[in-house]
């Protein structure tokens, strides 16, 4: 049976991942079960972004760990810039995301809250079949993000902390270099600390180091790869 969306369109789906294994094996799956559906993949972020100006998928599935382009390492965090990307520009663009760090989606919680497309994920542990059940909820216009596990689930989640955290983690920077790349004082990075540290629950502990345990605890939460 033709998977038809509309009087005269075809299903159009977009997969991406970097393995290239995964990737076949992905695209076996859904074309038995959208066996008209026309398929293109993407390997990287600029491959993405370089497919969709000419194909106009119905869905896409991706993984979050994926390069920025050719050659370079693959992180959750380029998944995670690229998916705030395709949300912006294809509001109603219905999403699977495949992966096992689902729970670095915590970062754009109310970005998903917000998307008007479908949009649900996959964790690479579910079976075939709960996978393309995911698949066939985001086709349908769902939302479902229960697997988002952490303390944002209901909270928002400010961008000034996870700059901080990745200023401080992923670039090695102190508070008064930090402060210059935020443009904000150094006090007012001590104010994102203790808001952020109160929202892992991560307080002084005699002997022990606060800026280490905020940063297992962030890891942990997903709010840094």
């Amino acid at each position: 049976m033709e998977q038809i969306l509309s009087a005269n369109k075809l299903l159009k789906i977009l997969v991406i991942d970097d393995h290239e294994s995964v990737l076949s094996g992905t695209i076996d799956i859904l074309k038995k079960n959208y066996p008209s559906a026309e398929f293109i993949t993407a390997i990287n972020v600029n491959n993405t972004l370089e497919q969709l100006t000419s194909f106009q998928p119905d869905l896409i599935v991706m993984d979050l760990s994926i390069p920025e382009e050719k050659g370079l390492t693959a992180r959750p965090d380029n998944g995670i810039q690229l998916l705030k990307i395709l949300m912006q520009k294809y509001p109603h663009l219905n999403i699977v995301v495949q992966s096992a760090h689902a729970r670095t989606l915590v970062r754009i919680r109310l970005d998903i809250d917000s998307h008007k497309g479908g949009f649900t994920i996959a964790d690479k542990s579910l079976s075939t079949q709960e996978m393309l059940t995911r698949v066939d909820w985001a086709l349908q216009g769902l939302t479902h993000t229960k697997d988002i596990k952490g303390i944002y689930s209901g909270l928002e989640v400010k961008p000034e902390w996870l700059k901080v955290l990745n200023l401080a983690f992923q670039e090695g920077l102190q508070d008064k270099a930090i402060a210059e790349k935020m443009c904000v004082s150094e006090r007012m990075v001590r104010h994102y600390w203790s808001k952020l540290q109160d929202a892992l629950n991560v307080y002084p502990e005699e002997g022990k180091n606060i800026r280490i345990q905020t940063e297992n605890k962030a890891r942990s939460e997903g709010l840094i790869d």
